[in-house]
């Protein structure tokens, strides 16, 4: 395998700091997007990043996966920006849920249906 060099550049990423890689070097291995890994200090220069390439998600799974981290993380930011905090889901709130979806199905598409 030929050594290709890319260049990094330095990169805010939220309240942390980070390196962004050049979008050449994942059309060139593709197999590391999304990848997570780790990295190790060689010397006062030198980095190892080892990345730890994941078989990629198809279709719906993946999509499925992007809306329960977005709805996470709205949950989140609400909790912590509320004066009250996180509410706490009660026996009679599921009571009224069980109430509410009572004879609701989901068929293999998706779809919403009351018997």
């Amino acid at each position: 395998m030929a050594v290709s060099p890319y260049r990094v550049t330095p990169a805010r990423i939220g309240n942390s700091s980070g390196l962004r890689l050049p979008a050449a070097f994942y059309r060139d291995h593709p197999q590391f997007a999304g990848a997570a890994g780790h990295v190790e200090v060689l010397d006062h220069s030198t980095l190892l990043l080892r990345l730890e390439p994941e078989e990629q998600r198809q279709g719906e799974a993946e999509e499925d996966s992007l809306m329960l981290g977005l709805f996470l993380d709205f949950l989140s930011r609400q909790a912590l920006t509320t004066d009250l905090g996180p509410v706490l889901y009660t026996e009679a709130m599921a009571a009224d849920d069980d109430e509410l979806l009572a004879g609701v199905t989901v068929d293999a598409a998706g779809e919403l249906s009351r018997a």
